[in-house]
């Protein structure tokens, strides 16, 4: 369902460290562009919906939020940007899903003083020269899960990969992460077209190449349709992917053949801390489904932002920006902290797709890359 707006007012006051002794009121106005219709609905719902629910569980009627859905087109998220700053007079935004519409938006979103916490999106542009004080990923940046997937390919023997992957820019930083970590020779690397539902061409490329192994990126839809139509064909070729194209809606959505696959994430339903089972339960309690990939980088957004409002007034940047940076809450993923171009420094798992009941899910059976910075943290120069 697109929601055209949304504002969240919760019932509970806001904690004593929420105000300061002026008595100033900490409040902060968030703009969500996301996707909500259309290809790639379910990663923006899951976003949406895991943010909202750390704002429900904190309480604090400081934060309202305005949510629009960009409808995966980068011109309605730059209008829905301009309206935002322009009339909603937001302080900070997020939300943005696909790369291609992060780029359209972000840099003239920072170029105007406001805040922009990344739930999902983390082009290459933005972790090094192009990092800005105001930006903050809570994600990744683009090429890590395939930097992993990369990794595993070296554990597990594959020496001829066929990698794939759609033109734009999360696409492109998806096959530069996989070749930065991986040591084999390439069987064949193909960029497909953005929303693309037919990998007739591509899988009968792949049977003749005399590939060992299949390195894909296809997030959303685009993943459902190929790995329907590589199980139809018949190819035994082992598939290793990132978490995108196994996330818990797509799952469902392919049923049985995933089962097996081997994929790469920074989270999972299984990393055993207190805050992630709480989420996990919590979510499914409120929306009788299990959280994704997705909804937990929502949820860790927002309680990122929460934590900041506890330390600092937005109307002070420089304070909120520091608070920010200090990455003071309780991640799902455990430990947390920013590098120093504003990305995250973590942990990215080797999960494998399993059946638990008659739901089709991932389980963590190993660590591909511990304790991980981006490869553009060096360009930056903050």
């Amino acid at each position: 369902m697109t929601l055209k707006s949304l504002a969240l007012a919760a019932s509970v006051a806001a904690l004593a460290t929420g105000a300061f002794a002026d008595g100033h009121a900490n409040k902060v106005k968030v703009g969500m562009i996301t996707t909500l219709s259309g290809g790639g609905a379910g990663l923006g719902i899951d976003v949406r919906d895991g943010f909202l629910l750390a704002v429900k569980q904190a309480g604090n009627d400081n934060l309202e939020v305005v949510i629009e859905d960009d409808q995966r087109d980068p011109a309605v998220a730059v209008q829905t940007a301009d309206k935002f700053i322009q009339s909603e007079k937001v302080d900070v935004m997020t939300g943005i899903i696909f790369s291609n519409l992060a780029m359209a938006v972000i840099p003239a979103a920072l170029a105007q003083g406001k805040f922009y916490l990344s739930p999902n999106a983390g082009p290459s542009q933005l972790a090094g020269r192009g990092c800005n004080p105001n930006y903050f990923n809570v994600a990744w940046q683009n090429d890590n899960l395939h930097e992993a997937a990369g990794a595993y390919a070296n554990t597990a023997g594959y020496s001829n990969s066929f990698i794939l992957a759609p033109n734009y820019p999360a696409g492109q930083d998806a096959l530069t992460g996989y070749k930065r970590q991986y040591e084999g020779a390439l069987a064949g690397e193909l960029f497909t077209q953005l929303g693309q539902t037919d990998y007739a061409s591509e899988i009968a490329q792949i049977r003749a190449s005399g590939a060992d192994s299949v390195f894909f990126f296809l997030p959303g839809g685009m993943g459902i349709s190929f790995l329907k139509q590589y199980a139809d064909s018949g190819l035994d070729i082992p598939v290793v992917g990132p978490a995108f194209s196994f996330d818990q809606g797509i799952l469902q959505a392919v049923g049985e053949a995933a089962l097996g696959v081997v994929n790469t994430s920074q989270w999972n339903k299984d990393i055993d801390n207190p805050t992630n089972a709480a989420f996990v339960e919590s979510f499914q309690a409120e929306y009788g489904r299990l959280p994704s990939l997705y909804a937990s980088q929502g949820f860790d957004t927002a309680n990122l932002l929460l934590s900041a409002m506890d330390k600092a007034s937005v109307t002070d940047p420089d304070a909120f920006r520091a608070a920010l940076k200090e990455a003071d809450f309780d991640s799902t993923r455990g430990d947390f902290q920013f590098g120093n171009n504003h990305h995250p420094i973590q942990d990215i798992y080797v999960r494998e797709v399993v059946q638990e009941g008659d739901v089709f899910t991932n389980k963590i059976i190993g660590v591909a890359l511990e304790d991980h910075q981006d490869a553009y943290a060096s360009e930056c120069k903050m």
